[in-house]
């Protein structure tokens, strides 16, 4: 989808009187569906996932890319303390039950969001892993919340076309290798010739964290 279709398409949720937002990780590669919507209607929230085991770096550039673009962005907390966080050897989960990890941190946190809404915007690239290429620009999650997905057919190099075209900056572990940035602990920097994905949960055999597998239907 383009610019027009992207904006034609929110306008018409927001003429349907769809309440509408939006998620992000923050990442170099999010970030222009974020520029998007900041052309489009700026009060739109955009819910960003704290895990509370993210990188420093991934913390201050969601504060450069909110103040930038001048975002609504809301931090999400896990409702579970981290030190309930640990299985019987003492260890936080993410070493031992990655699944659960993600689950108290990211998936239980949203799934609470999604209650206040109708529409939810996703950043989600079909060239990203095999799961995404097979999801719909429009897909019914849980809760009775519609995903939409107008970045689906974008791929890495138009991303980064359309970075470079408005001078938007990178997320500065980007230039270090780490292509695809999640929490500190199960994110690694990945030879260029590798998928994306491969950078998350390394060791684990896991490429999603749930948001876009459980919560969908």
């Amino acid at each position: 989808m383009d610019f027009i279709d992207i904006k034609n398409k929110i306008e018409t949720y927001q003429f349907e009187g769809k309440s509408l937002f939006a998620t992000s990780s923050f990442q170099t590669h999010s970030v222009a569906l974020l520029h998007i919507l900041s052309k489009i209607d700026k009060s739109i929230p955009v819910y960003f996932i704290n895990t509370g085991f993210l990188f420093a770096e991934t913390i201050a550039y969601k504060n450069q890319i909110t103040k930038l673009l001048d975002l609504n962005v809301i931090d999400t907390k896990p409702m579970v303390s981290k030190n309930l966080q640990k299985d019987i050897a003492g260890n936080f989960y993410f070493t031992s039950d990655p699944d659960y990890c993600c689950f108290l941190n990211k998936t239980q946190p949203l799934e609470n969001v999604m209650h206040q809404y109708d529409i939810w915007i996703n950043g989600v690239r079909a060239d990203q892993s095999d799961f995404r290429k097979n999801l719909n620009i429009e897909q019914e999650a849980k809760n009775n919340v519609l995903r939409f997905h107008p970045m689906l057919d974008w791929d890495k190099r138009k991303i980064y076309a359309y970075l470079s075209k408005y001078d938007i900056p990178h997320h500065p572990l980007d230039a270090k290798g780490y292509v695809s940035i999640g929490c500190e602990p199960c994110t690694r920097k990945i030879d260029l010739n590798e998928p994306e994905r491969n950078g998350r949960w390394f060791g684990q055999n896991k490429t999603e964290c749930g948001i876009n597998t459980d919560l969908i239907k």
